[in-house]
């Protein structure tokens, strides 16, 4: 395998190691998917008092599950890990700025988000290298 050739992933410790943030990431947000599908009653409060509705909703329920199948597809994972940062930014924000970390008196949402975060993002930095485009910078220099 050269050095430039990131379509083959040989099975090694650091590879399964990038599988623990990998499925923590997905699970959460695969976790609060039937929710937002089902139009649950804490969640459609949720996305009303953040103006969003439910077009706010529903786009962010398919964007999160669109980054569960980036995530435990090893080609597209460090995406998803990407994918899953900049929803979870968008998730921390609102509870910082308008939910408050404590919704409904329970921080378990801002706990999960920022777990995703941290998860997501161990993800994509763990597999920088197989990033499109930008992922060859990441390539260590031929000697």
């Amino acid at each position: 395998m050269s050095n430039t050739d990131t379509t083959t992933v040989q099975p090694t410790r650091s590879n399964a190691l990038t599988w623990i943030p990998r499925l923590v990431a997905a699970g959460i947000l695969a976790m609060t998917l039937p929710y937002k599908f089902a139009g649950a009653e804490e969640t459609v409060r949720l996305f009303e008092t953040l103006g969003a509705g439910d077009a706010g909703r529903i786009g962010t329920g398919v964007m999160e599950a669109i980054a569960v199948v980036l995530l435990l597809v090893p080609r597209t994972a460090a995406l998803g890990g990407l994918l899953t940062v900049g929803l979870m930014s968008g998730a921390i924000f609102s509870h910082l700025t308008v939910l408050g970390i404590f919704w409904d008196g329970d921080a378990s949402l801002f706990t999960f988000a920022v777990v995703a975060f941290l998860a997501g993002g161990l993800t994509a930095f763990s597999l920088r290298r197989t990033l499109p485009i930008v992922g060859a910078r990441f390539q260590p220099a031929e000697v």
